[in-house]
């Protein structure tokens, strides 16, 4: 590596000795202020320096970024190479099967299969994979545990295969914790080590992740992002993640939290105030005196939701409380030690009272102005409070009604255009994906309660059945763990009960959290109001809450009732919770308690009781809500280092069960044909060692023509698989039993499920096929209504290419491949959309799909597009031949059957230099393979 700026010096912590690249060098000998740089920035020219080679980092990359213009629109292209990378199960499976692809193309091609290996260190937790089979009883973890191993065996073996056969790999077994609560308690190191030439090198600990929340990390001063598993891929092959330098929102916060308030309430009005100024593509980073009351787990939490709010990033410098937190997480004191040392030679520590570095737009909260606070029925950035769910809820319910199943049939028999085939009885039986017959009024908001067959109540409107303590955002983080079982604990005090509709779970971020709840004394209260501990993962936030009780589903079928959940989580898209639950508000563990107690979200839980208590008397929320000073108190009795240091002892080792499975051996994955979670992907069939000419996109139809906000768990669900959907079609035709089906999020491994999964989630609105609801389209110019994915194999034997057209945020929510890989094999070619999620853009890139987008201000609807027109794109040759030289925009004609074409203009969506090449060779992993063949053929 060259050092054009001399910065590499020597660094000395209690007797031990270290290199680092100094930044005070760099702006010593440069005359630049390197004071005014963020904090994030800093990091990124830290890994500049330190990487530049003259050929991917120059030094005038180092320059440009040490003269960073806060203000300027971000054109600089850099090179960074994370120091690791961090993977769950359901990204992470499909990772290590294209790795396994890419030894057996490798070998195909004439290199060493061997070449294919993580040269940066990829660590695995498998998290995603338990689901809430059951809950409620003492007996939930293991009967949950024992049929997440029976469901997923092949997927664990494969991984474990994985695990010996790959260097730099290793894999965290189930039930241990959710992966990121595992990267912030046990993983992250905040200051990176390795060996070169004999001396250690020292540097900040950074990273990419398969999973949007890999931000969490942020709140230990980590700078870390989420990308697609693709990009996670190259980076582990040693591909440097291209970006543009992001400009940075500095978020200035003062004060302290109020009494009552919690860092969820805190991290939703956040996430609402950097939604409405418009973060997507930039770094956030927090500053101001409010940090010296910020908690740690705290600062992770609003650090946790950066994917909702938008941004890159969300990070928080290194101070006094990471080195306090990293102390309570049992980390080896000499790590500590070199983590301050290094944080205060390299000026990365933030002190009470520090002058504040120069952003590009500051936004400040007083933290005691924050209240009680849900966000829902939709998404996380519909913040409301506490005092106005009832009323929120009232005002949303007649439209959700209006857009029921049951709805959508009266409208379609109403008059709108019906489906052209027998799609009405397929469409019935997909659980809620699409127009089931009815004659209930859709207009009537005041449908009748339905009586339960156990005579406990009655369930309507409004009903919560989903009580869950879950997901990465807070069950890991004391004050609300402790806050919800000291809830529990005094309205168990008071007699009061959970309400029998309310299915209730907790699953912990990790197993240290059942210590400290057990040491409290809380455990048991909770255990009392339904909230047993189910597993030790991601469980309702990722769809993984398990059936509903059979009485429960057969109210809200028969009576097409909006019943409602009420989660810990940080994502409430629709369909992707339940798919017979169709209003979803994030809250706060203590919140989830109360709605659990009360068992309807119509209820003002400020003002009227949440129950009658044993004595006869109203019982409200405010009567056995905890004080800060009691959770505090239980925090400082009952949260110790040594349930840490002890829990992750022998993290990596797992239990009998995991170190049992069979293993397949070999640097080969030997495929098993009839395996249906693991099969060998077809992305490098037919692959040569050049790539072929980029080729203009003629005589294109619309597979979806879709409107805003279409998620990844739209494009590419995570949930159940119906019966009689494509995906589980395939399953029943190679002998997978209903029983077995497992979820889309557990068979990423399998290209022939995923492929019919996607564009499958049951509330997907394809206004192609008008009257559906689900991933159905119409096959032009014949017309007929179809699922998409039997219309993509009728084009893919006509020759046909295909495109997506969708509104704005297309692509937002999860870092998930699929999302990308799904189009890409039902042969999708271009997808054009107003505006495009940042990790989903370039996850489209990285699969070779093109991204484009409308001209400000236009829009599908705006052009008078009906979808149903053939579509040429013209100019995408020489756009990408000139690298950008001659401008970004491509001319798009559609030619509707009857009528003038339609012309327009759009913008080329592949950011960097280094995208047109990945463009260019089919995507990331082509890329990656053909230069270590080049590498390994000399």
């Amino acid at each position: 590596m060259a050092d054009s700026f001399q910065s590499r010096a020597p660094l000395q912590v209690d007797g031990r000795s270290f290199q680092m690249f100094r930044l005070d060098r760099l702006a010593g000998q440069q005359g630049v202020d390197l004071a005014r740089l963020p904090f994030s920035l800093k990091i990124l020219l830290e890994n500049l320096l330190r990487c530049e080679d003259g050929v991917t980092v120059t030094a005038d990359d180092v320059l440009k970024l040490a003269r960073w213009d806060a203000q300027a629109e971000p054109s600089d292209e850099i090179a960074f190479r994370p120091a690791r990378v961090l993977m769950q199960d359901f990204t992470g499976v499909p990772a290590v099967v294209d790795l396994a692809a890419m030894r057996d193309a490798m070998a195909r091609l004439g290199g060493n299969p061997k070449r294919i290996n993580p040269l940066q260190p990829a660590e695995l937790v498998i998290d995603h994979s338990v689901q809430v089979d059951e809950a409620g009883t003492p007996l939930a973890l293991l009967h949950n545990t024992e049929l997440e191993y029976k469901r997923n065996q092949e997927r664990y073996a494969f991984l474990r295969w994985g695990q010996k056969a790959l260097d730099n790999f290793r894999v965290v077994p189930p039930e241990t914790g959710i992966v990121h609560q595992v990267n912030l308690e046990y993983l992250a190191r905040v200051v990176f080590t390795r060996e070169d030439g004999g001396e250690s090198i020292a540097y900040p600990d950074t990273l990419v992740g398969t999973d949007s929340h890999t931000t969490m990390i942020n709140g230990l001063g980590v700078l870390g992002w989420g990308v697609g598993g693709i990009e996670a891929e190259a980076a582990m092959l040693g591909q440097p993640v291209s970006m543009l330098v992001p400009q940075v929102i500095g978020f200035k916060l003062s004060g302290r939290l109020p009494e009552g308030a919690t860092a969820t309430d805190l991290v939703l009005t956040v996430t609402q105030m950097l939604r409405k100024r418009g973060v997507v593509g930039k770094f956030v980073e927090f500053f101001g005196d409010g940090l010296d009351h910020l908690p740690l787990a705290d600062r992770a939490t609003i650090a946790n939701m950066a994917p909702e709010y938008g941004a890159t990033c969300g990070i928080f410098p290194i101070d006094a409380e990471t080195l306090r937190y990293l102390e309570l997480s049992g980390r080896p004191a000499e790590q500590i030690a070199l983590v301050e040392a290094y944080a205060k030679e390299q000026g990365l520590f933030r002190t009470s009272g520090s002058p504040s570095p120069t952003y590009t737009d500051v936004l400040e909260l007083d933290l005691s102005t924050v209240e009680p606070s849900l966000a829902g029925p939709k998404r996380p950035q519909d913040r409301v409070t506490l005092a106005a769910v009832k009323a929120g809820f009232s005002e949303v319910l007649a439209q959700m009604i209006k857009d029921s199943p049951t709805a959508l049939a009266a409208a379609a028999k109403a008059g709108r255009k019906a489906p052209e085939i027998g799609t009405e009885d397929r469409l019935e039986t997909e659980g809620g994906g699409g127009v089931a017959p009815g004659s209930e009024d859709p207009d009537a908001p005041d449908a009748h309660a339905h009586p339960l067959t156990n005579g406990h109540g009655a369930i309507t409107h409004g009903s919560v059945v989903i009580a869950a303590i879950t997901s990465c955002t807070n069950t890991s983080n004391p004050s609300v763990m402790i806050g919800a079982g000291l809830l529990a604990k005094k309205a168990v005090e008071r007699g009061l009960k959970r309400k029998p509709w309310v299915k209730a779970s907790l699953a912990p971020g990790s197993k240290v959290v059942t210590d400290y709840l057990d040491d409290a004394g809380l455990t048991a209260a909770l255990e009392a109001l339904g909230f047993h501990t189910v597993g030790y993962g991601c469980t309702t936030c990722i769809g993984n809450s398990g059936p509903l009780a059979k009485e429960i589903t057969q109210a809200i079928q028969e009576d097409d009732l909006v019943t409602v959940s009420v989660l810990s989580g940080n994502r409430n898209f629709e369909g992707r919770i339940n798919s017979e639950v169709r209003a979803n508000y994030l809250a706060s563990p203590p919140l989830v308690v109360a709605y659990a107690l009360a068992g309807t979200i119509d209820i003002d839980l400020t003002s009227e009781p949440i129950g009658i208590g044993s004595d006869g008397a109203p019982v409200f929320l405010k009567d056995i809500w905890p004080s800060q000073k009691e959770i505090q108190e239980t925090i400082l009795k009952s949260v110790r280092a040594e349930m840490y240091r002890r829990k992750y002892a022998e993290v990596f080792q797992g239990d009998a069960r995991w170190q049992s499975l069979p293993t397949p051996e070999g640097d080969l994955y030997e495929w098993d044909d009839a395996s249906t979670y693991v099969k060998n992907p077809p992305y490098f069939q037919g692959m040569g060692v050049d790539p072929e000419p980029v080729e203009e996109i003629q005589g294109a139809r619309v597979l979806a023509l879709l409107g805003d906000s279409i998620t990844t768990d739209h494009i590419s669900p995570a949930g159940s698989i119906k019966v009689q959907s494509p995906a589980g079609q395939y399953l029943r035709e190679h002998g997978v039993e209903v029983a077995d089906f497992n979820s889309y999020g557990s068979r990423r491994g399998n290209h022939e499920v995923m492929v019919r999964g996607t564009f499958a989630n049951v509330r997907l609105r394809n206004q192609l096929a008008p009257g559906t609801e689900g991933g159905f389209t119409r096959l032009l110019p014949d017309g007929l209504v179809t699922t998409i994915f039997e219309a993509s194999e009728e084009y893919r034997k006509r020759g046909v290419p295909l495109i997506i057209l969708a509104g704005k945020e297309y692509g937002s929510g999860s870092s998930r491949d699929w999302a990308a890989k799904g189009p890409k094999l039902l042969g999708v070619r271009a997808v054009i959309a107003e505006s495009f999620e940042r990790i989903h853009r370039s996850n489209l890139v990285g699969m070779g799909i093109l991204p484009l987008q409308f001209q400000a201000g236009a829009s599908a609807s705006s052009l008078g597009l009906t979808g149903e027109e053939t579509f040429a794109i013209e100019g995408l040759k020489e756009v990408l031949d000139s690298g950008f030289a001659s401008g970004r925009q491509v001319r798009v004609i559609a030619t509707p059957s009857e009528g003038e074409p339609v012309r327009f203009s759009a913008t080329v969506r592949i950011d960097t230099p280094q995208e047109i090449k990945y463009y260019e060779h089919g995507g990331i992993l082509p890329y990656v393979l053909r230069q270590l063949l080049k590498g390994d053929r000399g």
